[in-house]
């Protein structure tokens, strides 16, 4: 086996890398992760230079690849590490340049290590450390892997940290009212009352696939996701070009969510599709409306997700407003490395404290869920 790691997606061929991803995770497809890099939404420009990494074989073929950025700053990772960076600073030393594996600006769990044979990924694993290592970056980051790769992770030297997301699973729903049925009196209504409130505005909603998705509406689209960013002080991670390529290159990973008012756009929510999973990302509206926030990112996604049988809803990070629509905490990771040992100790330390209070987080959270003890439908 050899090693190689490169600067940008580019320097692998589409079907390599895909057959070595798959089809499950929408935003490590090659198409995403190039439209990323070529609409400059992801390059040393903006803090994120690809350093990916791939495994050979004694033939010269392509057997494990890691998505992996040199970072100079910490912002579009959703897993803070900001006062690390500033324990590095107080002591004289820097942080960054650091090292992290994730698909950019996209807290949704997936492969870190993609390999032809899983007796590989300890190699991906020891080639990032040797790279960091190489380079004298400060850190290695792991940024939300799948549960199945923490135990490798973990044995190649890297502390595990736990966080929790809200998600959502269908027990085979027949309707979004077969799926309320399994709430208390009291959640159930108040779900009702917020859609009730969108529906007697005279909202209207369209789903739209990649196929969909022209240029015009895509403008549409944007332009109500920037004004959203904006209130908070941002532009959106990615543009308006990537949009539009994403869509072009794999329509059948893009949903759009469209809320009209007298056949005019008032509010989006854009989506990813992948293998039996909805993922909601991007949120967007021209003014305040009563639970249309509520109606277009959550209760749109669980329509969806009924009617064609998709089994898990994963709305994005934080929120605890999501429980009561049926979003129940769920455990999330990511693995980390430093190299100064003095840091690397009391990063450990802090992470397991840090993880039973998580624990104890989902265990509270999960006393506030809207479903009945039964199950039974009392409607």
């Amino acid at each position: 086996m050899h090693v190689v790691v490169t600067d940008g997606i580019d320097a692998f061929r589409e079907r390599d890398w895909n057959a070595l991803v798959g089809v499950r995770y929408p935003f490590l497809r090659h198409e995403f992760l190039l439209a990323a890099e070529s609409s400059g939404c992801v390059s040393p420009d903006t803090g994120w230079t690809p350093r990916h990494i791939g495994l050979h074989d004694d033939r010269d073929r392509l057997v494990g690849v890691m998505p992996l950025y040199e970072k100079s700053h910490s912002w579009g990772e959703f897993v803070f590490d900001w006062s690390w960076a500033q324990a590095y600073g107080q002591a004289g030393l820097a942080y960054y340049p650091k090292l992290v594996s994730a698909a950019p600006f996209t807290p949704a769990p997936s492969i870190r290590l993609a390999t032809a044979d899983p007796a590989s990924r300890p190699l991906l694993v020891e080639a990032a450390l040797g790279y960091a290592a190489e380079c004298e970056h400060s850190s290695l980051h792991i940024l939300f892997p799948e549960p199945e790769e923490l135990t490798i992770l973990e044995a190649g030297g890297l502390q595990l940290r736990k966080d929790c997301q809200f998600h959502w699973h269908n027990r085979d729903y027949s309707s979004f009212d077969d799926f309320l049925a399994t709430f208390s009196s009291r959640k159930r209504k108040k779900a009702r009352r917020d859609r009730r409130h969108v529906q007697q505005s005279g909202i209207r909603f369209r789903w739209l696939t990649g196929r969909d998705l022209d240029a015009a509406i895509w403008t549409d689209v944007y332009d109500l996701i920037s004004r959203t960013f904006l209130k908070r002080g941002s532009m959106p991670y990615f543009s308006y070009d990537f949009f539009v390529e994403v869509s072009r290159k794999l329509p059948d990973t893009i949903l759009v969510v469209l809320a009209e008012h007298n056949h005019t756009a008032i509010a989006a929510a854009v989506f990813f599709l992948g293998r039996n999973r909805l993922y909601g990302r991007y949120w967007g509206c021209d003014s305040h409306y009563n639970a249309l926030h509520f109606e277009t990112c959550y209760y749109q996604g669980i329509d969806f997700c009924i009617a064609n049988g998709i089994a898990t809803f994963e709305p994005g990070t934080q929120g605890e407003h999501k429980v009561s629509r049926g979003f129940l905490p769920i455990e999330t990771w990511s693995a980390h490395w430093l190299a100064r040992p003095e840091f690397y100790s009391a990063v450990t330390a802090y992470l397991k404290s840090e993880g039973r209070h998580v624990d104890r987080y989902i265990d509270a959270v999960n006393q506030h869920s809207p479903y009945r003890a039964d199950g039974r439908d009392k409607a």
